[in-house]
């Protein structure tokens, strides 16, 4: 395991000032209390993100914190003790919804990987052809693979540096492309040689988020600046067209057997989808003006599923038909729905807002839920992907962990 070297840690602060600035204004940074291990705090924490990341963190127990400031910096055992009693004793484990465990027919076991460069804030995952695990290493500005029957890893670093690997998706050569969320690019890796070939995005296009190929080989895009785009990798030729609605936030995207993207937005109670020909985009309106879906999957009849992550509920929107169900998360309204992937038609997603998180079940032929706690806690599962032999990857970015969940094959 490798400590963190000084251009990682630039990186990261680098990141996250310009995240913050495109999700909006920035809070006045807190000033610690007094007390040992003050200095170590500030000298160790404040080098890839503010202090307000510890205050909005919902305090950990001393074990806790302990555990998660060892998955972002190597520190000697004094330091990493110091630190832990600091952190316990000024930012103690706020109320948080507990996890429900829901008892069910599925078994699972679920894996965990701690990655190499410590705090690399792991944000999507990807599970590749050959049965890699693929990271996006937002902090530190690598894409990482992993062999799971081994558990041999691989980085590999970025060109530009600072640029905020988020979203991944691989094409039928094996390439692995990526969003640049913090430098307006979208990225190539050739796995076989290192190499990188970066596409900018157009002028006024900025925030790439989550990535998806169609069936043709296209990758399309969401935006945070309210836009999606697409790229023809033979030719280079990129587009990018603004939601019809202003001060969007489209976020989740899929393609569905028709070879239609659509996607969620995160700022407003609509779903759309993309016209592949013309790039025309439709959005439909969700019941509830509060619905902020943030993930999506889609099943194998083309019905849209999301997650309504301030809400606290899965919900389903039939494009035939324009119905939408929604059922309330296991964990309540406070539960944070999150990642989500289909295998056939049972939905998978983690709830992000209880403690520790979970992996949800639930199988729309029998609408029953079925759930199990992270090993590691989760530290929020942003994004998770179905596995060709139908199991799942998740990334746990908190916890500087991959996960791989192995379903038992009566599901």
């Amino acid at each position: 395991m490798r400590r963190k070297s000084l251009s990682t840690l630039l990186a990261a602060s680098v990141y996250l000032a310009v995240s913050a600035q495109a999700q909006g204004p920035q809070r006045q940074q807190i000033q610690l209390p007094e007390g040992a291990g003050k200095e170590v705090v500030e000298a160790t924490c404040t080098r890839c993100h503010g202090l307000n990341s510890i205050a909005s963190s919902g305090g950990f127990t001393r074990e806790g914190w302990e555990q998660l400031v060892s998955s972002m910096v190597a520190l000697s055992r004094e330091q990493a003790t110091t630190v832990a009693e600091y952190l316990s004793k000024n930012f103690p484990e706020q109320p948080r919804p507990a996890a429900v465990l829901v008892s069910g027919p599925v078994k699972v076991s679920i894996e965990e990987w701690l990655l190499p460069s410590l705090g690399s804030r792991p944000h999507d995952p990807l599970a590749a052809a050959d049965g890699s695990i693929w990271w996006t290493g937002m902090f530190a500005n690598v894409l990482g693979r992993l062999d799971p029957r081994t558990g041999a890893m691989k980085e590999f670093p970025l060109k530009t540096p600072a640029s905020g690997p988020h979203g991944l998706a691989a094409d039928q050569a094996g390439n692995i492309w990526y969003t640049a969320n913090a430098k307006r690019l979208v990225g190539k890796l050739d796995p076989k040689t290192g190499d990188v070939t970066e596409y900018a995005l157009p002028e006024g296009a900025r925030g790439p988020h989550t990535p998806v190929f169609d069936q043709q080989g296209t990758l399309w895009f969401t935006l945070q600046s309210g836009m999606v785009g697409r790229l023809v990798p033979s030719t280079g030729e990129m587009k990018v067209v603004a939601t019809p609605t202003a001060n969007t936030y489209p976020y989740g995207i899929e393609v569905n057997s028709r070879g239609i993207p659509w996607y969620v937005d995160f700022r407003g109670n609509r779903v759309g989808s993309v016209d592949p020909v013309t790039m025309q985009i439709r959005e439909y309106p969700l019941p509830d003006p509060a619905a902020r879906p943030r993930r999506i999957a889609l099943t194998p009849d083309d019905v849209v599923w999301y997650t309504d992550y301030v809400r606290g509920y899965l919900g389903r929107f039939d494009p035939k038909t324009g119905a939408v169900r929604e059922w309330p998360s296991p964990g309540g309204a406070d539960s944070r729905p999150y990642g989500i992937a289909a295998i056939g038609q049972v939905l998978w997603y983690s709830e992000s807002g209880v403690r520790p998180n979970t992996l949800v079940r639930f199988d729309s032929r029998t609408e029953q839920f079925q759930t199990w706690v992270i090993p590691s806690g989760g530290g929020v599962v942003r994004n998770m992907m179905a596995t060709r032999d139908g199991n799942l990857v998740l990334a746990c970015s908190g916890r500087n962990r991959v996960a791989l969940v192995e379903i038992g094959r009566g599901d």
